[in-house]
């Protein structure tokens, strides 16, 4: 239960950091820009997919071995698609059927989406607690067996 809260813990700072690059970017595109809302919330939300991929594989979850980087992107990017899939969604219902700011449901439709993203994220692409006892990452990202080490 420990090691659950510490990684959600850290799944909450890299998220944290996410929604601000989602958030600003979005309300730049928007109010800077002039772009509508709808595909300002899609690029933003898609840069911050990036580099919650990046942050999250890094320092939340643990490689599941077997698994190449290639296909847990893949599989980072579909729930990560789904994850966009229910964002705009409430994006739209918030803001064009119920009248809310933008700026007011992009914070709702995010918390369902980081928890969407939590649960997927753990079920699909994490190795576990016991796996950072075996593996440890490398300089390079790479998860590389502990007595392997020089």
């Amino acid at each position: 239960m420990k090691y659950l809260f510490q990684q959600f813990m850290k799944f909450g700072v890299v998220g944290v950091i996410a929604f601000i690059i989602d958030y600003g970017l979005m309300v730049a595109l928007t109010e800077l820009a002039g772009i509508e809302y709808l595909i300002s919330a899609t690029i933003s939300f898609i840069v911050s997919v990036v580099f919650n991929y990046l942050a999250s594989m890094r320092y939340v979850f643990t490689h599941k071995e077997g698994l190449s980087r290639r296909r847990e992107f893949v599989i980072f990017v579909v729930l990560s698609t789904i994850g966009l899939g229910i964002n705009d969604g409430l994006m739209w219902v918030g803001t064009s059927l119920f009248g809310i700011s933008y700026l007011i449901t992009k914070i709702g439709a995010t918390a369902i989406v980081m928890v969407f993203n939590f649960v997927t994220r753990k079920k699909f692409l994490d190795a576990g607690p016991a796996a950072p006892a075996a593996f440890a990452g490398s300089d390079d990202g790479a998860v590389v067996p502990t007595d392997a080490r020089p």
